[in-house]
């Protein structure tokens, strides 16, 4: 075990519980280490940071079933060595039989609750997906390996099992209540009504044989071929509403990243119908305006700053965000800075304010992963299957677990978000980068619903304005609110929760806001740092050494 890291900033103390790891020739952070091995195999092997991203997603869906699955959703960050870049957008949209009155709102709930949790639970919450056709296009398009290469470790996590870790264990406890209506779900992961424990071994046979289908036949395996057939027909019999015709007719598509300014530095991340890029720049345009450097980490100033900010992202959200075939998002304003200033004029620093708007649902739990291959392309991509264990069950010959995407869409007709057949889903997802002198320095993400960006957002001022090292930047203690109660971590001080409280802020001490970030960041030297925080089991894997100096065999045979 090594000494916990201690760092006092501003009065507020905090523990880096892990360490980063260095690398010159590829770097891979995931969220569970066998995640990371598998990129990092196709690094070795020769091929590039995308190979090694689509490897890891594959692995990911094995031992990260809570979380991601191919019956999901994805938004991928790519840069290239050659300077190209682009956001593929594998977001899950609205089923084509979908309609805005197919579930039954509960009256008087804020958040999108209907009768029965049917769009949280069960076959009628899953929506069309589009995570492995993402995947595929990223490695057919930007990779070099084939499909069954990068597939292999997944298909060997899932046919020989690998050990549940104590975060797999505790998100299985979360969900058991759930899982145990299902019977396939509750054999596997609560047999005898007990959940699996740390250190149990978890086999997933008939998934293996799913992988190795699509392996074999690619994404058609899924999308029109005999998988896809088993997912309807577990559909219609149970009254859900995805059908073949969703699965063969979605499309991915790729888009140009926005891009926000901020004290020289150039931030990119997802568009619309993400709503992550645009507020992460809103946010980073009002707070251009103050000096946050001089404000201090975790002090009470900077974090009602940060609250304010945030509560005001999440008004503009409510009312203007959605996909942008269906709804028209004003971009262009959100993130000028003209606007930015007309907002930050409004912001009291002296106490708490309400801000318009409403709050959009959704789930918490997502996985990312950074990879960066020596050549100088980059993917930072985060992909789910929306709460934990996406719709809690498992289809029938499959082995996946599917999303519950559709509870992020507004049951009651009207509204931006509410339900319409192909609408894809808003997202908080943010994979992002940071340039300097138009060189990525920083590329990161994590998991978290609705707290992503704003989580994202203070790692990147944690190392832009306070000049953290990567891995203090990731686990620094963070706060997170939409303009209900303001969340605190643990590792915010006593005296700062009252001076947060003296200004009118309503507190609730969380264990955790938001999931583990992970990112890696490029330096000077041309080397690379990789960092994972301690809110999930992210693990960094650096590729370094190198091959033989020339001619060594012949002098070691002398």
């Amino acid at each position: 075990m090594f000494s916990p890291t201690w760092r006092k900033r501003a009065g507020t103390l905090f523990d880096c519980e892990k360490r980063s790891a260095d690398s010159a020739r590829g770097m891979v952070v995931t969220n569970h280490p066998l995640g990371s091995a598998a990129a990092l195999e196709m690094l070795a092997a020769g091929g590039n940071a995308v190979d090694g991203a689509v490897a890891a997603q594959f692995a990911l869906t094995v031992v990260e079933p809570m979380m991601v699955g191919l019956i999901g959703g994805t938004t991928c960050n790519i840069r290239l060595a050659d300077g190209g870049e682009c956001i593929i957008d594998g977001m899950s949209s609205v089923p084509l039989a979908g309609h805005p009155t197919m579930f039954k709102p509960i009256p008087g709930t804020l958040e999108f609750v209907v009768e029965r949790r049917e769009n949280q639970l069960g076959p009628k919450a899953v929506a069309t997906p589009g995570s492995l056709l993402a995947w595929t296009h990223a490695l057919r398009v930007y990779g070099t390996m084939s499909l069954a290469d990068v597939m292999q470790p997944a298909i060997r996590h899932a046919t020989r099992g690998f050990i549940v870790t104590p975060y797999l264990s505790e998100c299985i406890g979360g969900a058991a209540a759930d899982l145990l209506l299902d019977p396939l779900a509750g054999a596997r992961l609560v047999p005898n009504g007990t959940p699996l424990k740390p250190g149990e071994r978890l086999i997933q046979a008939d998934y293996g044989e799913a992988l190795t289908l699509i392996a074999k036949q690619g994404e058609s395996a899924l999308h029109g071929g005999s998988l896809g057939d088993q997912l309807v027909e577990c559909m219609e019999h149970s009254g859900g509403f995805l059908s073949r015709k969703d699965l063969t007719s979605y499309r991915v598509v790729e888009r140009q990243p926005i891009r926000a300014s901020y004290r020289g530095w150039e931030v990119v991340g997802p568009p619309p119908p993400a709503a992550s890029g645009v507020h992460i720049a809103q946010m980073l345009n009002i707070l251009e305006g103050f000096d946050l450097a001089k404000l201090g980490f975790g002090t009470v100033e900077a974090l009602h700053l940060l609250a304010e900010v945030m509560k005001i992202a999440f008004a503009d959200r409510g009312e203007a965000s959605g996909d942008p075939d269906f709804v028209q998002v004003p971009v262009e304003r959100i993130v000028s800075k003209a606007y930015a200033e007309q907002r930050r004029k409004d912001i009291d620093m002296k106490q708490a304010k309400h801000w318009t708007g409403t709050l959009l649902k959704e789930g918490a739990d997502t996985t990312h992963l950074t990879v960066a291959d020596s050549k100088g392309n980059i993917v930072t991509t985060t992909q789910t299957i929306n709460s934990t264990f996406g719709a809690r069950f498992i289809v029938p010959g499959l082995g996946m677990f599917p999303n519950d995407y559709m509870s992020n869409f507004d049951p009651r007709p009207g509204s931006a978000l509410s339900i319409q057949p192909g609408k894809r889903v808003t997202t908080s997802m943010s994979p992002v980068m940071a340039l300097k002198d138009g060189r990525v320095r920083y590329a990161l993400g994590l998991p978290g619903g609705s707290k992503i960006f704003p989580s994202a957002l203070q790692a990147l001022i944690n190392l832009i304005d306070h000049r953290m090292s990567l891995q203090e930047a990731f686990e620094a203690p963070r706060i997170w609110t939409n303009g209900d109660a303001l969340e605190l971590e643990p590792g915010i001080p006593e005296h700062v929760r009252q001076g947060l409280a003296s200004r009118g802020h309503r507190l609730a001490l969380m264990t955790a806001v938001a999931g583990g970030t992970n990112g890696i960041a490029f330096n000077d030297d041309g080397s690379m740092t990789g960092a994972a925080c301690w809110r999930a089991d992210g693990t960094p894997a650096g590729l370094s050494g190198g091959l033989a100096r020339a001619g060594v065999r012949f002098l070691l045979s002398l």
